[in-house]
């Protein structure tokens, strides 16, 4: 899956598109419909981060779309270049099904969500943001990774509502 996904990036850089999978070439496993994230850094610090939270593709090409996407349609970045591409670490996180998370207060869903286990995602009316199960490593404070999380989505960190939705999965994290 990581040479799949390098390979893509390498085919952007060559021919300003995902590398074409055929799914039907690889495994079973990796012919699944699942959800994905590719993650780029270069030096520790993020270099580019596409994915999906609903699955729709096999894995395989899910992989090959979201790693040429980080590396040249995050819209926080300007597309890779030949030069950074030889320093570049890639990290892929396979997800699970996102399940709702039915919580009373913020207080009830800092209590319920698992640090180092539960991605998020929070939805109040249009307004929408995620976080990996891997930003733990950034944000270990409970209270903290939910405040953050509300500014992804374009909320004040104090913000809450009784209509907020939340949803918890979980990742397999390769690289």
């Amino acid at each position: 899956m990581l040479q799949v996904a390098a390979q893509s990036i390498d085919h952007g850089l060559e021919h300003g598109c995902a590398l074409p999978v055929d799914p039907s070439d690889f495994p079973t496993a990796l012919r699944e419909t699942r959800a994905t994230f590719v993650t780029l850094t270069i030096g520790g610090q993020l270099r580019g981060c596409i994915g999906m939270l609903d699955a729709h593709y096999p894995l395989i090409g899910d992989i090959a779309k979201n790693a040429y996407s980080a590396a040249f349609s995050d819209p926080r970045f300007p597309g890779l270049s030949r030069l950074e591409r030889g320093r570049i670490d890639i990290k892929l996180s396979i997800l699970t099904p996102p399940e709702p998370l039915e919580v009373v207060s913020e207080q009830d869903l800092i209590d319920r969500i698992r640090p180092q286990r539960d991605g998020l995602i929070l939805e109040e009316g249009v307004k929408r943001g995620t976080f990996l199960p891997s930003v733990w490593e950034s944000l270990p404070n409970r209270q903290e990774f939910i405040r953050h999380l509300k500014q992804k989505a374009g909320l004040s960190p104090d913000y809450w509502s009784d209509s907020i939705k939340i949803k918890r999965y979980e990742a397999i994290e390769i690289g």
